[in-house]
């Protein structure tokens, strides 16, 4: 709370009515600025600040290229990269480590919008993780305006119900925002 009071005095955060109880999420999606968007929220925000808004995701390419993504991006830079040489037997997936390169192929995309570290970026990936763990990385690098989709591209798994455990609760795919299997190569790092 105190973060955001200075944020507001000197205006680096941009002043949205928030749909998104910071109190309600998992600790994991929580981030450090506090910005948190649905995904049925991102089309009009998007929209609201154009031109100067980026909208990334931080998924893997892997993921990109064979779940789909959003419409709109404008770019992709993989948070963490698969290493499909290690086995998580606690996750039951192969290991994901921090990728090095982030920082830098993020600023790609930025620097090709003109974006400054003060304008709103919106990040997602798979259900809200990895989202706000950039947005933590981003602001210790100086951005200030970072927004994390909270029920990210596919969203959260069912508790209960005929789709207990798949991603069938919220998310950008279920609430039925637009998006494709096409991938530009220019929104894509071709990173390590």
């Amino acid at each position: 709370m105190r973060a955001l009071l200075i944020a507001l005095l000197f205006g680096t955060y941009t002043l949205t009515a928030q749909a998104v109880d910071p109190a309600t999420l998992p600790k994991i999606k929580v981030s450090k600025m506090g910005l948190y968007l649905e995904a049925k929220e991102v089309p009009d925000f998007l929209k609201k600040h154009a031109p100067k808004v980026l909208f990334v995701d931080v998924r893997t390419i892997e993921e990109v290229l064979f779940v789909g993504s959003p419409d709109g991006l404008d770019g992709q830079a993989s948070f963490g990269t698969m290493h499909y040489d290690k086995w998580d037997k606690e996750k039951n997936t192969f290991v994901r480590n921090p990728n090095p390169d982030f920082l830098s192929q993020f600023e790609v995309f930025a620097l090709e919008k003109g974006i400054e570290k003060s304008d709103p970026i919106v990040l997602i990936c798979r259900s809200g993780d990895r989202s706000a763990m950039s947005a933590d990385l981003l602001g210790r690098y100086g951005y200030s305006n970072v927004w994390s989709v909270v029920d990210g591209f596919e969203g959260d798994m069912a508790k209960e119900g005929p789709n207990k455990g798949k991603r069938a609760v919220n998310g950008w795919k279920n609430v039925g925002l637009p998006w494709s299997y096409n991938v530009d190569q220019n929104k894509v790092t071709m990173g390590k």
